[in-house]
């Protein structure tokens, strides 16, 4: 295990990771059968196979949640250690 602690959009990388896998490995379930010969499976094989293009915009989201993290913590930081203006300079 890591020490790094979770950060936003984590735990959206990970879900997209394993629904895109889950529909790899059904694509691949799917189209072996017509190099193979046999008899094609039926369409709600076909409709697992979807799940790849889902769990690609699952990641997605989950990559741009944490990029909106970042910039409102990079933001937050640059506004604390910002000088404040001084009517002086005037």
């Amino acid at each position: 295990m890591s020490n790094e602690t979770p950060r936003d959009g984590d735990l959206l990388v990970r879900i997209g990771a394993i629904v895109f896998l889950v529909g790899a490995v059904a694509t691949l379930a799917t189209v072996a059968p017509l190099f193979l010969g046999a008899d094609p499976l039926p369409p709600a094989a076909y409709f697992v196979c979807m799940l790849m293009g889902l769990g690609f915009l699952i990641a997605g989201a989950g990559v741009l949640q944490s990029i909106a993290a970042q910039r409102r913590q990079a933001r937050a930081s640059v506004t604390a250690t910002a000088p404040a203006p001084s009517s002086a300079a005037r």
